[in-house]
């Protein structure tokens, strides 16, 4: 299981770099049911019972069920919560050890919209067609994560040495290598800014080292760079952040049909808009500069010797998409009282855009050596078909005193799939996939809701869910799913007046599984095949939703 969340962990750092992954597949993929006040107490647990704006989305011939028109207005107030800290390696604080708790506030718009009943004047048969408009939110983004703490034993710039190994310093240095030349933009970045340089005889043009590592010829053939030792010239204090932002939202063109009051009919036609933003940073300082002291070869062939005092490196990422899908759905109501619904929701197709951008810098106890580089920003479009999925419901209504309902809906993740727009090649996306197809597979989610009336103008409401994660991952040859859930409870009234005007209020707070995070790799290996990590950072997150309503029935 934790060789599983380590592939998220690691494959979640290199998004957008031009290299997509399951995981921005899968992010994208994802719902995260917002609707209104009303929906969200009751845990969004609304495919069997219609009535409310916030259940189209789930099921759309829940519009039909109101037999009445309405529009709705729902603000929300969306707080993240991050507890984070550094684990421990044979029971010591391996970096980020001290424990930080960060939060990020925002308000969104969860859900705006209008449905317009329309009679028929029948008794029988077609009674009523409803025709509405709802943008809704299906995911929000909010992220601010914070670690710090000391290491002496690894560094960002002895990692970015390490990966940055094999490419020749030509590569690094042509004119203008981040559209000239193959290697990775962070190499390029790093060498710009001063984090790495060569070590060793003027005959190594393509192993590095990090600015905060020495080496020590060990005696034997100088050419031979195994015969150099490398090592973390002092302690350094280390920060990382990450800040993530964004949305999902979907604009929902509806039409639900009453049959008889006994059958429900609805479609949606939706259009996805996505805007993602994220941004990670590590700053790393020396704790006594003296202890990484350094010459620098000037021009003219004399020598300059200062010492290292710190550095940050920064990355960017943005996407924005379009997308679209229909989705069709159906309330019974078989007996008085019970009602059974079910939807399903086409394959979505979202063409999706991308910029990336790195920045870097060192500093020195002269001023003179400081240097920093920021790259062009990347860009990069691609197609993401979403799988289909689906859920049933079952509800029961005790006259005007109350209702409980419950939800389950599936969706096979292993369908996700990417797709060229530009004038790649149709292979581009067969590793990615092939990922996909390997490691991804079904993700339930179980929604309960119950609503009591003890007044006729106030309901209270609570609402449970879970979703279990869609990952894989092998054990001894067998294929297992990752246990990793995430879990929502949630709370609410409404007032509904005399007349047209009604106003809900709800809470929900979401906890998500358990996050590891690693700021970088691991690269410090000896000839046995061991190595020494590099920090982990295990981090907890719950995220609260405050919501209100307010709309009215005509």
């Amino acid at each position: 299981m934790k060789r599983a969340i380590i592939l998220l962990a690691v494959c979640g750092l290199t998004t957008g770099a031009g290299a997509q992954t399951m995981y921005d597949a899968l992010r994208y993929s994802e719902y995260d049911y917002y609707g209104t006040a009303r929906t969200m107490a009751m845990g969004n647990a609304f495919t069997a019972l219609g009535g409310d704006l916030g259940g189209i989305m789930i099921n759309p011939a829940g519009s039909a069920v109101a037999g009445y028109s309405q529009v709705v207005l729902t603000p929300s107030v969306n707080i993240a919560v991050n507890n984070a800290q550094g684990t421990y390696f044979n029971g010591k604080p391996n970096g980020f050890e001290r424990q930080t708790r960060r939060s990020a506030a925002r308000f969104t718009l969860p859900s705006i919209g209008f449905t317009l009943n329309l009679e028929t004047h029948r008794t029988r048969g077609l009674k009523n067609v409803s025709i509405g408009f709802v943008a809704s939110g299906a995911s929000y983004f909010n992220d601010n994560l914070r670690a710090s703490g000391s290491n002496a034993s690894t560094s960002f710039m002895g990692a970015l040495a390490y990966n940055t190994s094999g490419w020749d310093i030509s590569d690094l240095t042509i004119s203008d290598p981040f559209r000239n030349s193959y290697a990775p933009w962070e190499s390029i970045v790093g060498w710009e800014a001063g984090l790495i340089s060569l070590y060793g005889p003027d005959s190594n043009t393509s192993e590095y080292i990090g600015t905060s590592e020495a080496y020590e010829f060990l005696g034997g053939d100088p050419n031979n760079l195994s015969n150099y030792s490398i090592s973390q010239a002092g302690t350094l204090d280390q920060q990382y952040g990450r800040s993530v932002r964004g949305s999902r939202y979907e604009y929902l063109i509806n039409m639900g049909m009453n049959f008889s009051d006994k059958f429900y009919f609805g479609f949606n036609i939706g259009i996805t808009s996505l805007d993602y933003s994220y941004q990670d940073w590590i700053m790393e300082a020396a704790q006594n500069p003296s202890d990484f002291s350094l010459t620098f070869n000037n021009a003219d062939g004399s020598v300059s010797e200062t010492e290292f005092s710190d550095m940050n490196f920064n990355y960017r990422y943005n996407a924005t998409g379009v997308g679209v899908y229909g989705k069709f759905g159906f309330i019974a109501r078989p007996v008085a009282g019970l009602r059974v619904g079910g939807a399903i929701q086409t394959p979505t197709s979202t063409v999706i855009k991308e910029f990336w951008s790195y920045s870097a810098a060192s500093y020195y106890t002269d001023s003179r050596f400081n240097a920093g580089s920021q790259s062009p920003e990347g860009e990069y479009r691609y197609r993401l078909v979403s799988p289909f999925r689906f859920n049933v419901g079952l509800a029961y209504t005790f006259g005007n005193f109350g209702l409980i309902s419950a939800d389950y809906e599936m969706c096979d993740y292993s369908g996700m799939r990417f797709r060229v727009t530009e004038n790649d090649s149709e292979s581009t996306f067969d590793a990615d996939n092939a990922d996909i197809r390997e490691f991804m597979g079904a993700s339930h989610m179980l929604r309960a809701g119950i609503e009591v009336k003890p007044l006729a103008a106030l309901s209270v409401r609570a609402g449970y869910g879970r979703t279990t994660s869609p990952e894989r991952y092998y054990e001894d040859n067998v294929k297992k799913a990752v246990k990793a859930n995430k879990n929502s409870f949630s709370a609410g009234l409404g007032y509904s007046s005399a007349g047209s005007f009604f106003a809900d209020l709800a809470f929900r707070a979401t906890r998500y599984p358990d996050e590891y995070v690693y700021p970088y790799s691991d690269y410090i290996f000896d000839s046995e095949g061991g190595y020494f990590p590099s920090p982990e950072i295990l981090n907890r997150k719950w995220m609260y939703d405050v919501m209100l309503t307010i709309g009215f029935r005509f």
